[in-house]
């Protein structure tokens, strides 16, 4: 048993140098979301609150996410967070597919999809109340979006 926990210990040890690339651009980008529309006061501190860490480029940090298995996870969700929306590139996106986001940004808050519960769990802060998702849900709404 001791055998054991002493090569378990080295692993753990040995897999702390595989580092995932961080998700902090040191430039503000000139697509965000804010630069192509009008996004609210209040849904953006929202998406700020919510959102941010897996769908922009400027992810917070927690101390946890530097330990290894964590930090690849995190960079996993990021990763795929970012490939179905980045609001620090949302200018890049052709109409068709600004609309397609926003639309998908109320059907998941509203499914209570995003954000995902296991981050809620760790952050609860990013927990959205029903005025939260209504607001979202509003703002959406009166952009009044093309169906194509």
């Amino acid at each position: 048993m001791k055998k054991f926990l002493s090569y378990l210990l080295v692993f753990l040890a040995l897999i702390q140098l595989v580092r995932p690339k961080k998700n902090r651009s040191e430039v503000v980008s000139q697509n965000q979301i804010t630069s192509v529309m009008k996004v609210p006061q209040d849904v953006q501190a929202l998406f700020k609150r919510s959102c941010n860490d897996c769908h922009s480029n400027q992810t917070n940090y927690l101390w946890y996410h530097e330990i290894a298995p964590m930090s690849w996870m995190v960079a996993y969700h990021i990763k795929e967070g970012k490939k179905h929306l980045n609001f620090d590139e949302f200018g890049t996106y052709n109409s068709r597919k600004r609309d397609r986001a926003l639309e998908e940004i109320s059907e998941v808050v509203e499914s209570g999809e995003m954000p995902m519960k296991g981050y809620v769990a760790f952050h609860s802060e990013t927990k959205m109340s029903p005025e939260d998702i209504q607001m979202v849900k509003d703002w959406v709404t009166s952009l009044n979006l093309k169906h194509e």
